[in-house]
C-alpha cells in the first residue's frame, strides 16, 4: 500500500518546548483530502502524517505529501517578487518591493484594458491547491476586470460530462465509508494505490468480507497486483468490454427490470447497441481472457452488490466520455444503486454545492464573454483559433481576430509550460515579448522561466482555508500552521492588491476569510444543513448531513424526471489518430509511483525515488522489434514532437503501448522536454477534454 513509514505524530514526541502538533488538510490534487497533522519546531515544519482519528485518512500520509515538509524548507523557493531582466525562457530576474509590483503590473493591465479589452486577458489556473479561498476565489478579480473565461478542462471534464449524461448534475458517487459491503469490486482504470490510496485499507477489509477485486487497466502495477484478478485491457476498448458485460447481462435476464422500468429511459437503443458486441468479439477486441469474462459477468452480475471505481485517467482519449457512459450504466443496470456499497463511483464533488455564485464572481460573467479551453492554450497564444466541438478538434488554419489575441497571461495554481497540451507550441506563445506574463508560484517552475513579474505565493501550510474532497463526503477547514516564508503572499491577497489598484468595485474581491466561509455555506444545499463557519473552524472536519441509509441514485437520477439515460447510448468511438508504420505504438501517462504532476516535482528525495530521471516502460517484445536495450536512453517521436527518456523494458508494459509513469519538471529532464511535447490538443468526444491518453508514437535509440 502507498502509506509513508510515518506513523501518528505523538504530541511533544522530542520533549521540545517549541514543538507543536497542528492540525492540517493536505491541498494537494486527489481524491483523499487527507485530514493531516504537522509537526512544527519553532517556525519551521519538520514532519507530516495522516490523522489518525480522520476515518479515510486513517492514520497515513502518501508517499508524496509525507515529503512536504521537505519542499515546504526548500531553500529555493520563491521569497521575494521579482521582475524579469532577461529573455523570455532564460528566467532572469531582479529582486523588487511589493508595491512596485502592484503598482506595475496594476498599470500594464490597465493599459491593455484600454487598448484592447478586458477579453485580451486570460487567467491560467487549475489545482495546484484544491483550497476554495486559494484556488477559486482568485477567480473574481478576473471576472470583475472583464477577462476571458477559462474552460478548466486539462483533467475532469470529460469524466463529469459522461457521468452526468447518465445521471444528471452534482455527481455524487457511493459513501466509500460503505464499500465494505461490496461483494464485487472492479477498479477500472484507475491505480488506487498510487491516486487513491485511502481507498485501500477500506478495500481490504471488504475484501476479508469475501468481496472479489478485479483490476482492468492497460498498466500492470501496484493495484493490479493487490487485486485478486487483472485484465490488462488494449487502451481505449473499454466501451467495448462495457457494453459487452451489458449485453450478456440482458441475455442472460440478469438485469433489475422493477429498477430500470421506475427510473430508466432510452433501454431500448441501449440494447441494440450492446447487441453487436459479443463476449467473444469484445474479448479478442480488447485482448482479455473469454473465459474470464465470461465468469467475471455472472458473478458481477449475480453479487449483491457489485461496486465499480472508474478513474479519471481512461476517459483522456477521444472516445473517454462514451468509455466512462458505458461502464458507470452497469450499476443501474443491475439496480446496484439500492443496496449499501453498491453502485459506483467517480466523484462525490457533487454533494458539497457550497454557494460560490459572489464568492467566485460567477455573477459577473458577462453574457458574451469568450470562453478558452486551457487544452488549447499553445494555439491561443500563437493567435490560431481551435474548434473545440469535435474530437477530432486540433488547431484550424483560422487566425484570431486582433481583439481576441490574447495580450496578458495571469498564471497561478498550475505550471502549464509543462502540463498544457502540445508544449513545444506553448513554449513558443509564451515567449511572445509583446505577451505580459505574471505568474505567482512557489518555485521557479518553467513557466516562471517566462514570467515578466514571478510574485511568491504561500503554500496550503502557510494559509487558511476550505477543503471539499471529490473522493469523500466530509468538508473540512484548516489554519496557517506556520507564517509565509519571506515576503510570500496569498493568491487572494495579491489580487486584492491588483483589484485595490486598479480600483475595481466589486465588493467579493475585498471579503474577508470569515465573509468568504459564511457565503458558500449560505447554500440551500440540506447536506450542509448546520453546519456553519465556527463549528467547522472548532471541528475541522465534518461529514455532510447525507440521508441514512445512503443510497445515491437509489430513486433515479438528478434530471428532473428522475430517469437514468440509457440513450442516446453509448458506443465504441473508432479513435483518428490511430497507430500506423510510422507511429506504430499508443502512449499513456499513469501517475508514477513517486512523481505523479509538477507540484512535487522538484522535490530532492522524490526525484531520487523516482530514478532520478523520467522514464518510459516498454513491453520486452516492442523493446527487441525496435532495438531498445534495459536502461537505454530512447527517442520518442510523435507527430508534435519528440523527447528522450529513459527506458524500462517491462511486461507491466502492455505489447504496443508506451506508458510514461508522471509529469516531470521540463528543466529537470536530460532534454529539457515536457512529455506533453508529444500531445495535441486533439479534444475528447465530450467535455472538450484533454487527449493525453491519445498520441501514437515512435521509438528507436537515441543515435
Amino acid at each position: 500500500m502507498n502509506k509513508s513509514t510515518a506513523e501518528p505524530l505523538p504530541l511533544n514526541p522530542n520533549g521540545s518546548t517549541s514543538l507543536r502538533v497542528l492540525p492540517s488538510v493536505c491541498a494537494l490534487d486527489c481524491p483523499d483530502a487527507c485530514a493531516l497533522l504537522i509537526e512544527v519546531d519553532g517556525d519551521r515544519v519538520v514532519r507530516l502524517t495522516g490523522n489518525p482519528d480522520h476515518p479515510i485518512t486513517q492514520g497515513f500520509a502518501c508517499v508524496k505529501t509525507a515529503r512536504y515538509p521537505e519542499r515546504q524548507e526548500q531553500p529555493d523557493r520563491l521569497l521575494e517578487p521579482m521582475r524579469r531582466v532577461g529573455a523570455k525562457g532564460e528566467g532572469k530576474f531582479e529582486v523588487i518591493s511589493w508595491q512596485t509590483a502592484i503598482d506595475e503590473i496594476s498599470d500594464r493591465l490597465r493599459k491593455i484594458i484600454d487598448k484592447y479589452s478586458g477579453q485580451s486577458i486570460l487567467p491560467y489556473c487549475y489545482a495546484g491547491t484544491m483550497g476554495v479561498i486559494q484556488g477559486d476565489t482568485p477567480k473574481a478579480f478576473f471576472r470583475a476586470l472583464g477577462a476571458l473565461e477559462l474552460d478548466q478542462t486539462i483533467c475532469a471534464t470529460t469524466g463529469g460530462a459522461a457521468w452526468e449524461a447518465n445521471y444528471g448534475p452534482n455527481k455524487i458517487s457511493t459513501d466509500p465509508e460503505d464499500l465494505i459491503e461490496a461483494k464485487y469490486i472492479v477498479l477500472w482504470g484507475i491505480n488506487v494505490l498510487r491516486s487513491n490510496s485511502h481507498l485501500a485499507p477500506i478495500l481490504k477489509a471488504a475484501r476479508k468480507r469475501g468481496a472479489k477485486i478485479l483490476h482492468i487497466d492497460p498498466y500492470r502495477n501496484e493495484t493490479s497486483r493487490f487485486a485478486d484478478e487483472h485484465w490488462q485491457i488494449r487502451v481505449g476498448t473499454d466501451a467495448a468490454l462495457a457494453l459487452a458485460i451489458g449485453r450478456e447481462i440482458l441475455a442472460q435476464g440478469w438485469e433489475n427490470r422493477d429498477y430500470l422500468q421506475a427510473h430508466a429511459s432510452g433501454l431500448d437503443e441501449y440494447r441494440q447497441a450492446c447487441e453487436p458486441w459479443t463476449l467473444e468479439r469484445a474479448a479478442q477486441f480488447c485482448d482479455i481472457p473469454l473465459a474470464s469474462l465470461r465468469i467475471m459477468v455472472e458473478a458481477f452480475a449475480k453479487s449483491d452488490p457489485s461496486f465499480i471505481k472508474v478513474g479519471y485517467g481512461m476517459t483522456r482519449n477521444e472516445g473517454g466520455g462514451n468509455a466512462l457512459r458505458a461502464i458507470t450504466l452497469l450499476p443501474a443496470l443491475l439496480g446496484s444503486w439500492t443496496k449499501l456499497g453498491g453502485g459506483a463511483a467517480l466523484s462525490t464533488s457533487g454533494a458539497f454545492q457550497l454557494n460560490r455564485r459572489e464568492i467566485t464572481g460567477e455573477n459577473l460573467i458577462a453574457p458574451n464573454t469568450r470562453h478558452v479551453n486551457m487544452n488549447c492554450l499553445a494555439s491561443e497564444l500563437l493567435g490560431a483559433n481551435t474548434n473545440s466541438t469535435s474530437n477530432a478538434s486540433v488547431t484550424s488554419n483560422k487566425q484570431l481576430s486582433a481583439k481576441e489575441v490574447i495580450r496578458s497571461l495571469i498564471v497561478f495554481n498550475s505550471n502549464p509550460a509543462a502540463v498544457a497540451p502540445d508544449s513545444r507550441r506553448v513554449r513558443e506563445g509564451l515567449a511572445r515579448e509583446d505577451l505580459f506574463t505574471v505568474v505567482l508560484e512557489h518555485f521557479q517552475t518553467d513557466t516562471a522561466d517566462y514570467a515578466d513579474y514571478l510574485l511568491p505565493a504561500t503554500t496550503f501550510l502557510e494559509h487558511p482555508d476550505v477543503y471539499t474532497s471529490y473522493g469523500h463526503y466530509y468538508l473540512q477547514y484548516a489554519d496557517a500552521v506556520v507564517e509565509p516564508r519571506g515576503q510570500a503572499r496569498t493568491n487572494r491577497w495579491i489580487f486584492q492588491q491588483l483589484a485595490h489598484a486598479m480600483k475595481i468595485d466589486a465588493p467579493a474581491l475585498y471579503w474577508d476569510e470569515a465573509t468568504l466561509i459564511d457565503k458558500m455555506l449560505a447554500s440551500e444545499n440540506p447536506w450542509l444543513k448546520g453546519i456553519d463557519r465556527e463549528q467547522l473552524a472548532s471541528k475541522k472536519s465534518i461529514k455532510l448531513q447525507l440521508p441514512k441509509p445512503f443510497l445515491p441514485y437509489a430513486d433515479g437520477s438528478h434530471f428532473p424526471d428522475k430517469k437514468i439515460r440509457f440513450a442516446p447510448p453509448p458506443a465504441q468511438i473508432d479513435f483518428e489518430e490511430q497507430p500506423c508504420d510510422q507511429y506504430p505504438l499508443r502512449l499513456i501517462s499513469p501517475p508514477g509511483d513517486f512523481v505523479v504532476n509538477t507540484t512535487m516535482g522538484n522535490v530532492p528525495s522524490i526525484l531520487k525515488l523516482a530514478g532520478g530521471e523520467p522514464s518510459v516502460l516498454i513491453h520486452p517484445a516492442d523493446a527487441q522489434k525496435y532495438g531498445i536495450a534495459a536502461s537505454q536512453t530512447t527517442r520518442i517521436t510523435s507527430r508534435y514532437g519528440q523527447i528522450d527518456r529513459k527506458t524500462i523494458v517491462s511486461e507491466d508494459a502492455k505489447e504496443g503501448v508506451v506508458i510514461s509513469v508522471g509529469q516531470w519538471w521540463p528543466k529537470l529532464s536530460p532534454d529539457r522536454k515536457s512529455l506533453n511535447d508529444l500531445t495535441s490538443e486533439r479534444l475528447t468526444d465530450l467535455g472538450g477534454g484533454s487527449t493525453f491518453g491519445n498520441p501514437v508514437v515512435h521509438i528507436g535509440p537515441v543515435r
